[in-house]
């Protein structure tokens, strides 16, 4: 299959290193400089060598700002008869443009990145299938995706922003509440620095991709459930009640077991 990606960042060449073996790959970017790293794959930064290309699938893997700019751009010069496909985080927007575009597509979120994810070993990643869309391209990322062996869910656009919200949400804003209170440590403890380690993560991502992750509309809920459970953890540390405390610690080990 003639597959072409769209970004040269971490995604996209992760993308184009799994699939340049199997496949005919392509990728595109407007900075020539992000297609340094980027081998075994024809590398296009015009919209002449995609049209010649005529690819049969395009993956779109720009960051999530400019997706759907992305897509519009490549649209004059693909094939009537090719799927489109993103792998945004955030899909806000993306049904509408996919009915109305005038091709096939599929979505899908690989629930992992290359700041955490360990991507020689992704037996224990998540990735989702939205359930609208082209039934081949859905059979794709399946195949593909589980030659990853990743662990795969399907859901609608709606069941996916849920989902996001939720898995998200609350540990992004966990982390930005835990960076704007710690203090260096000169010798901190493993807990610490491994709190340390996720927030220089997350600084370390996008900024639009938080941003949207943050605006979810279902967000706010999830930060909410977040400030009254400190306030009743804050009750009892201020308190100092010993037996609200073991039975708190006991509701959170029921949880997280």
């Amino acid at each position: 299959m003639r597959i072409l990606i769209l970004g040269a960042g971490k995604m996209g060449s992760f993308f184009t290193d799994i699939l340049s073996f199997q496949h005919e790959t392509a990728v595109y970017d407007t900075n020539p400089l992000q297609l340094r790293f980027v081998y075994n794959t024809c590398r296009f930064t015009t919209l002449d060598e995609i049209r010649q290309f005529e690819p049969e699938l395009v993956i779109n893997a720009v960051t999530v700002k400019y997706t759907l700019d992305a897509f519009r751009q490549v649209l004059p010069v693909l094939p009537k008869d090719c799927i489109l496909s993103d792998i945004a985080s955030v899909k806000t927007g993306l049904k509408q443009f996919y009915e109305s575009c005038g091709f096939r597509y599929v979505s899908t979120h690989p629930m992992f990145g290359p700041t955490f994810a360990s991507l020689s070993n992704l037996s224990s990643e998540n990735a989702i299938i939205i359930t609208e869309g082209d039934h081949l391209g859905k059979v794709f990322f399946k195949d593909l995706y589980r030659t990853l062996k990743l662990n795969i869910f399907e859901y609608t656009f709606e069941g996916h922003d849920e989902t996001v919200a939720y898995s998200l949400s609350i540990p992004f804003v966990s982390t930005l509440v835990f960076a704007a209170v710690m203090k260096p440590q000169d010798a901190p403890g493993t807990t610490f620095k491994k709190h340390m380690a996720i927030a220089r993560g997350l600084m370390s991502e996008d900024d639009f991709l938080l941003q949207e992750i943050l605006f979810n509309p279902r967000t706010p809920a999830q930060v909410e459930n977040i400030r009254v459970e400190l306030k009743r953890l804050l009750e009892i540390i201020t308190d100092r009640d010993a037996d609200a405390m073991r039975q708190y610690l006991k509701k959170m080990r029921e949880k997280v077991k």
